[in-house]
């Protein structure tokens, strides 16, 4: 293999021209001429249970072809969380139940010829319900009287801590070193709690998925996924199938950021197919997308933090509850994130202890959002080191540097992996440097009364689940010279079929637009756990370079063949095999000589696995403009320095920073889920639910501080996930160095800012 040619380059994403040209590549342009419209009677009480449903008016709808109830479905419990078997979330899900748990919980299915026929049915359905309290304070949840899963066959393939007479969806306990003796011998204690609502993903496509069977009466699913494969599973589970009878193909998705990390809208038009035989279609509204989606879970956070008087950091203890919501997807693994990436980032610890629970509640249910529990944790630890600096008097980037992790530091509280690559000591000068922090800090008043103040936060994630995520690949050489790379990881618009694209181009000495790459299908595609855990260009990347190895021994194997001579003597430069006297075959020619008889056809496949999930860093720096009088922030510049080792698509990694920091800034500042006294969002729309538009995100500076990863591709580490953990701590710390005030809930509006200081104060 020759130097790189492509990776390290911004070269252009596969199916920009397909996306830019409004070529039909979503699941909703893809749906069959005919299809049934599926729609979902949903249940308008946060508890209750249904007494009687009638549906002898909704059936005389002219186009309404079927409907059905909890009377009709499987009643075999099952997960939407989209994780490698055996899934840690517990199995405490029906397709339609007869206890609801909460509002907007499906009631009914209703499969008509027209989406107007559905509609009309859904208001012609009757139902009594007996309507009982609900638990809607998660705060209260465990060992509450109100139980929200009594059901006899609820399961959990894994223990995880489970007790769902308590309430509880998981604990979990751990500790390094003796955290009490430390915080003892500590010369300051602080004791913070912070808050984090449930977030939406807000993705511009919403969930949808058409289904058919194919001339084999096989069940095909087209859906908007993350995670086709272990779609597949969660299908068979739900509607007790053999998974060989299911085929789930992905077509480009419009945003995902975890939301379709779980089964969402799959197995309704699922079962409406296997039940009549005809194609049909689901696509949730904004609404139903936002109040049963599978949004960021709602955490309580109490920090603990046991310093000296010179900043250095002795012991941190972290405790995190966190609500599930009225089911578990995801539960038990997002809280692990929330202290395994907050806590060691400070790498000269005497000791560190995380403990959380995940209760259940009569609140919509919660699963996978970009972070994945690192950003709620990161957020409070952040958080309260930046208060600790204000405590001490310390310039809060000074206690960073005297304690942040190294490279060559074992990280106890990261499962004791070798932090092997790591530059968070230069992205945090690079940050610094940006922003104008030593001008900045700590704040400026500004002739017309606004105070301009910088805030700053630590960052990390993880590369893929360690020792659990699997991907293979498959690459084919072609006749004529080209090669075909399939995939089972999914491209969610995040250019990751772009990025492998450029991997095996350099892998096998070719140009990049000499390698297509295909879309993801259970049938075809080699399997790959899927695209989360920013797993894809660490762990599908190492599969591709594995595989790539395999197939020059192949291509070089046949040349020599070709040419009458062995291996030894013979060369592959990615145009030709060639000896040293002068004799050569082509690319092409070996290609074609490949297909002969159909039996000799070069291809390979490798899977990839790691024993390790070697973490990015990161450092965010905000400067805010407030006004004292309205309260108002606005985030005018935010400076990120990244290290994700290697960076394989520099254009693609910068966007991916940039987007993950207006995401952290509308969890900062404006979005904000709550319900009404009786349990029903009211932030279900884009109106009351609000996210920040590109005026609202100010200059954004991206620079990179690579570091190489030796167990990575090309020395690569992840970047999805990272990227949206630094803003809201951050920009948090510039209110707090602004007004002298801290705050612990997000977000942080206006006439909390006001409310908390008069302007005299300021």
């Amino acid at each position: 293999m020759s130097e790189a040619k492509f990776v390290s380059r911004a070269v252009r994403k596969k199916d920009a021209q397909a996306l830019m040209t409004g070529k039909p590549v979503y699941t909703g342009d893809l749906v069959p001429a005919g299809a049934l419209t599926v729609k979902l009677l949903r249940s308008p009480h946060a508890r209750a249970w249904i007494e009687e449903i009638d549906c002898t008016a909704a059936m005389k709808i002219p186009g309404v072809v079927a409907i059905y109830t909890w009377q009709d479905v499987p009643q075999s419990r099952f997960t939407t969380a989209g994780q490698t078997y055996p899934e840690p979330s517990p199995y405490d899900r029906l397709i339609l139940d007869r206890q609801i748990r909460c509002a907007g919980d499906p009631v009914a299915i209703v499969a008509a010829e027209t989406p107007e026929a559905a509609r009309k049915a859904l208001d012609r359905i009757k139902v009594r319900y007996q309507v009982q309290e609900p638990l809607l304070d998660f705060t209260k949840a465990k060992d509450n009287p109100i139980v929200v899963h009594p059901e006899e066959n609820f399961r959990t393939l894994c223990d995880v801590g489970t007790d769902a007479s308590r309430n509880l969806c998981s604990t979990e306990q751990s500790e390094v070193g003796d955290v009490e003796a430390e915080l003892a011998a500590s010369e300051v204690v602080l004791t913070r709690t912070y808050h984090t609502k449930a977030n939406s993903q807000s993705m511009m496509e919403t969930f949808r998925t058409f289904c058919y069977l194919d001339e084999y009466s096989r069940l095909c699913v087209v859906s908007s996924t993350q995670v086709p494969f272990h779609v597949r599973r969660i299908l068979s589970n739900a509607l007790e199938m053999k998974k060989a009878d299911i085929r789930v193909i992905k077509p480009r998705i419009g945003g995902g950021f975890g939301a379709k990390q779980s089964s969402v809208s799959e197995v309704f038009p699922a079962f409406v197919t296997r039940m009549t035989g005809r194609p049909a279609y689901l696509e949730y509204t904004r609404q139903e997308s936002l109040t049963n989606g599978s949004p960021r879970h709602e955490m309580q956070l109490t920090v603990r933090i046991g310093a000296d008087r010179d900043g250095t950091l002795r012991a941190i203890d972290l405790y995190v509850l966190s609500n599930a919501g009225a089911y578990g997807d995801h539960g038990p693994t997002t809280i692990g994130l929330a202290g395994h990436k907050s806590i060691p980032l400070y790498g000269g610890l005497r000791a560190s202890r995380f403990s959380c629970d995940v209760v259940y509640t009569n609140t919509m249910g919660a699963g996978a959002y970009r972070g994945y529990g690192a950003t709620q944790g990161i957020f409070a630890v952040e958080s309260a080191v930046n208060e600790l600096a204000a405590e001490l008097g310390i310039d809060p980037s000074v206690i960073r540097e005297k304690n942040m992790v190294r490279e060559g530091q074992i990280m106890p509280a990261y499962y004791n992996e070798l932090c092997g690559s790591c530059t968070l000591d230069r992205c945090l000068a690079r940050a610094k440097e940006m922003i104008g922090w030593d001008e900045k800090y700590p704040r400026r008043v500004l002739p017309n009364g606004h105070i301009r103040s910088v805030g700053l936060a630590m960052a990390m994630q993880g590369s893929g689940i360690s020792g659990v995520d699997i991907a293979s690949v498959e690459i084919r050489l072609n006749d004529d010279g080209f090669y075909t790379l399939l995939v089972g990881c999914t491209d969610m618009g995040t250019g990751c079929d772009t990025i492998l694209a450029q991997m095996a181009a350099d892998c096998l000495d070719c140009d990049y637009t000499d390698i297509s790459v295909r879309g993801v299908d259970t049938d075809q595609s080699p399997y790959d756990t899927g695209s989360y855990a920013s797993s894809t260009t660490y762990v599908t990347g190492m599969a591709v370079v594995k595989t790539c190895e395999v197939l020059r021994e192949k291509i070089l194997r046949q040349g020599a063949s070709m040419l009458g001579v062995s291996e030894e003597e013979a060369e592959f430069d990615g145009k030709r095999v060639w000896t040293a006297d002068g004799r050569e075959v082509s690319l092409s020619e070996i290609g074609y000589a490949s297909f002969e008889g159909h039996n000799r056809c070069l291809s390979a496949s490798e899977s990839h696995s790691s024993p390790v999930s070697p973490p990015p860093f990161m450092v965010g720096a905000a400067e805010i403009d407030l006004d004292p009088e309205t309260g108002e922030v606005q985030v005018v510049d935010y400076a990120a320095a990244v290290d994700c080792g290697t960076v394989i698509n520099p254009a693609l990694a910068r966007v991916q920073t940039e987007g993950g920091i207006v995401q952290g800034i509308g969890m900062a500042l404006y979005e904000d889920v709550w319900y009404n006294a009786d349990g029903r969002m009211v932030s279900d729309s884009l109106m009351q639910y609000k996210i920040p538009t590109r005026l609202e995100a100010g200059r954004i500076q991206v620079e990179f501080e690579s570091s190489y990863e030796p167990t990575g591709p090309f020395g690569a580490k992840s970047i999805g996930e990272l990227v949206i953990n630094t803003p809201a701590p951050a920009i948090l710390g510039a209110i707090l160095n602004a007004t002298g005030v801290a705050f612990h809930t997000l977000p942080v509006r206006p006439e909390d800012i006001a409310m908390a200081k008069k302007p005299s104060d300021c």
